[in-house]
């Protein structure tokens, strides 16, 4: 049986630990540091947890393979880990595209609540088009969707479309942690 983890040994709700998922594109990290701002937790860009290479590699317009990615989602999962572990809670930006990857957070902090953010292509690469000093460039956006696997209904989760402010992103899915 799982160790329910959404309550502190004192009966108080535990912060939650929140890892906001999707494409390049659709807002995760202004969604995350704003979702971050209204639960009072810390917050981090899993892109801080990339190795320089892997960075060149993506910025060169080279997807990142299963191998390349697995360093990198075990140090986003330690970070996730020892927040819950702490009782901090926290909110993490972090692509996650595949279940597969996911299982790994969720291995690391079995109590993750997984925000997965969309839109239209259209959307997405219009957004990318006109952001500026960010490695990821819009060439990728075509294997990110094609790598998406969205969330599966067993998955802590909510799933919202970015067609809003980010302000109004980060309120609904305060209210989806709330609703637990």
């Amino acid at each position: 049986m799982e160790e329910d983890t959404s309550t502190a040994p004192g009966g108080e709700r535990r912060a939650p630990c929140v890892v906001v998922v999707g494409v390049s594109g659709t807002g995760k990290t202004t969604v995350a540091r704003l979702l971050a701002g209204r639960l009072d937790v810390p917050f981090a860009d899993a892109d801080d947890f990339h190795r320089p290479a892997d960075i060149a590699r993506m910025a060169a317009g080279v997807p990142l393979d299963d191998a390349v990615r697995r360093p990198w989602l075990e140090s986003v999962g330690r970070w996730l880990h020892e927040r819950d572990a702490a009782g901090t809670g926290c909110v993490i930006a972090c692509s996650a595209l595949k279940r597969r990857y996911r299982d790994i957070l969720r291995a690391a902090c079995p109590g993750a609540f997984f925000l997965h953010l969309t839109a239209g292509h259209d959307l997405l690469a219009e957004r990318i088009g006109h952001r500026s000093g960010h490695f990821m460039p819009g060439s990728l956006l075509d294997s990110q969707l094609a790598t998406l696997e969205p969330l599966e209904p067993d998955e802590h989760g909510a799933t919202l479309f970015v067609g809003q402010a980010p302000e109004l992103i980060a309120d609904a899915a305060a209210e989806e942690l709330a609703r637990g």
